[in-house]
């Protein structure tokens, strides 16, 4: 299954395996199973360390345990994990092999003070680029805590599982047989969830923080490089932010930065933070803003507070809060939000592979959602508000040519449907004539543009625009001297990450140019 190219760079891998390892997989008959074992044999003929074994017992089939001999170490995959997880099988590989995880110590000596039986299940999709990080922390706290247990599920292969647990967005997680979140997580957050004392130790450390000179609250593309910026300053640095790598996180494919021809979102969120930590940066992970507080008098310093109740003090700060996925605002969305309502087309289209599924906008990003869902769901229905569709003429030609796609124009959207549990359709207004219509569907993908971050400004901290966007000067600065902003939170048009990256830079130079002034 794996081509000579990909099988060298395994086996060069694999020669870092210090320990034993046993593939122990439940088959039956099918072809699923004939692929799974096929993939195994491969990976065992690679290492003369690697072991395979036929006689599982694992309750779902085709699945395989990854163990050290004698040794139950709780990291099972049920399914073929190619695609963007194979990555996350090399990984589990080598950590039970003996490899050394790329993990702090911190984290690793709260890994193995969990004292309690963990049994996480995960349901990901082979598309999904979220989905390879909530895996691999979940393996890896497997591998470390023999009282973790991680079972890592293919939800386009278990469908009838994934029907009955109502699995309609991907990665989602299960703790010992419960719902315990959904969506991208860190090893951090996940730990915060299960170790409840960590976030009030984490509070107490950042209270006794000393005063920051450049404060910066957001972690995405300009988060990252004004922290960069202010750092090779010498000025002391600190950023905080919600997830480190922001909205980046949610991004397929990138093709316009320049001079990086083509790279994935999760990657550039992981090449951002490294590059941040090459510097003196203090870096807070998984920390929410919820109040600025301007400082009194120009020799004052700015207070930024969380939702963990810590508070950080900063004699100028750079707002970098990004923005979100702009909802449609209509009774239905929110009750059915991971129910049918997604806004991640490549990470939960599989989980409508023959189904009916409606993409509501006609913008670039409408319309490749389509394209894109067009490959795997039997029917597509693109609706959007205005006459004509706003996306790229060659998008627009793509979409034509697709026999399973409709568009409907010029409609409203005034309700999502749904049984209870899960989306049934949708109800829109005929903006023309005014009959109401409504669609039988299976799932609704929301893509029509982006809604800044500033819930939490909006005491008048700091002036905002008509849509909600920090208004900034030429130089970044708000209207409260000694704050400034940048990125997609901010009036700048254009939403682009190399523009968020040179806003992010510009505020960091104008904020020190604000401190040698002062």
């Amino acid at each position: 299954m794996l081509d000579a190219r990909l099988k060298e760079q395994l086996r060069q891998h694999l020669d870092k395996i210090s320990q034993p390892v046993e593939l122990v997989a439940t088959l039956d008959a099918g072809q699923k199973s004939r692929d799974l074992h096929a993939l195994l044999q491969e990976i065992a003929e690679l290492s003369e360390r690697v072991t395979l074994r036929t006689d599982g017992d694992e309750a779902r089939t085709p699945s395989f345990a990854i163990r050290r001999p004698g040794e139950e170490t709780g990291v099972i995959f049920a399914g073929i994990p190619l695609g963007h997880e194979f990555t996350s099988l090399v990984l589990a590989l080598l950590q039970v092999g003996g490899h050394p995880p790329r993990v702090s110590d911190a984290q690793a000596q709260r890994i193995r003070a969990l004292d309690e039986d963990l049994h996480f299940e995960t349901y990901y999709s082979l598309s999904c680029q979220n989905c390879p990080d909530v895996v691999q922390a979940l393996n890896l706290m497997a591998v470390l805590n023999p009282r973790v247990r991680h079972v890592a599920i293919d939800g386009a292969l278990f469908q009838e599982e994934v029907s009955a647990r109502e699995v309609m967005s991907v990665p989602a997680v299960f703790l010992n047989g419960e719902p315990f979140d959904q969506g991208r997580m860190t090893l951090d957050q996940i730990l915060a969830r299960v170790d409840s004392a960590s976030t009030a130790r984490e509070t107490e450390r950042l209270n006794a923080m000393s005063a920051f000179d450049v404060l910066v609250v957001g972690g995405g593309p300009a988060g990252a490089a004004a922290a960069i910026y202010a750092a090779r300053k010498g000025v002391r640095t600190g950023l905080a932010a919600e997830r480190l790598g922001g909205q980046v996180l949610d991004t397929q494919g990138i093709e316009n930065l320049i001079s990086v021809s083509h790279t994935l979102g999760p990657k550039l969120a992981a090449d951002l933070e490294a590059h941040v930590r090459q510097y003196d940066v203090d870096l807070m992970d998984l920390q929410r803003a919820v109040a600025l507080v301007p400082a009194q008098d120009a020799s004052g310093l700015h207070e930024v507070r969380f939702e963990s109740g810590a508070c950080l003090r900063s004699k100028s700060v750079i707002l970098a809060t990004g923005a979100r996925w702009r909802e449609m605002g209509v009774p239905g969305e929110r009750e059915y939000r991971g129910h049918g309502v997604a806004y991640c087309p490549h990470c939960d289209g599989p989980l409508f592979k023959g189904k009916r599924v409606a993409v509501i906008g006609g913008g670039n990003s409408g319309v490749e959602a389509a394209i894109d869902l067009a490959g795997m769901a039997a029917q597509v229905t693109l609706v959007e508000f205005m006459n004509e569709l706003r996306a790229d003429a060659v998008l627009q030609e793509k979409l034509r040519a697709l026999p399973n796609v409709q568009v409907i124009r010029h409609a409203q959207t005034t309700r999502v449907e749904g049984d209870g549990s899960r989306v049934t359709g949708l109800t829109y207004k005929d903006r023309d004539t005014d009959a109401v219509h409504t669609l039988s569907l299976d799932g609704i993908f929301v893509q029509i543009g982006l809604v800044p971050n500033t819930e939490w400004l909006q005491g008048g901290a700091v002036e905002l625009s008509g849509r909600g966007e920090i208004v900034t000067n030429a130089h970044g600065m708000t209207t409260v001297p000694g704050v400034f902003a940048a990125g997609d939170v901010t009036t700048v048009p254009y939403k682009q990450i190399v523009i968020a990256m040179g806003e992010g830079a510009r505020a960091a130079l104008g904020a020190f140019d604000h401190l040698i002034r002062r």
